[in-house]
């Protein structure tokens, strides 16, 4: 059963229409800068949270005590 050369012409340039737009999807889901933005703004909203920001703000204050007291010893 032999094909139309137009029909497989067609077909082929179907697929590379659709692995250009597979390719185009994926670079735009690995791009560093909008991994690294999304990151940041995870980090931002757990920061946002009164008790992670006080607990942070507590551990940094006994580290900086401990750090005082061993100099003055």
């Amino acid at each position: 059963m032999a094909r139309d050369p137009d029909t497989i012409q067609r077909e082929i340039e179907q697929a590379r229409d659709a692995l250009a737009e597979s390719l185009d999807a994926l670079g735009e889901r690995a791009n560093p800068k909008r991994l690294v933005d999304e990151g940041m703004e995870s980090v931002q909203a757990r920061l946002s949270d009164p008790r992670i920001r006080y607990g942070l703000m507590a551990m940094g204050g006994l580290i900086l005590f401990a750090l005082i007291r061993r100099l003055f010893r």
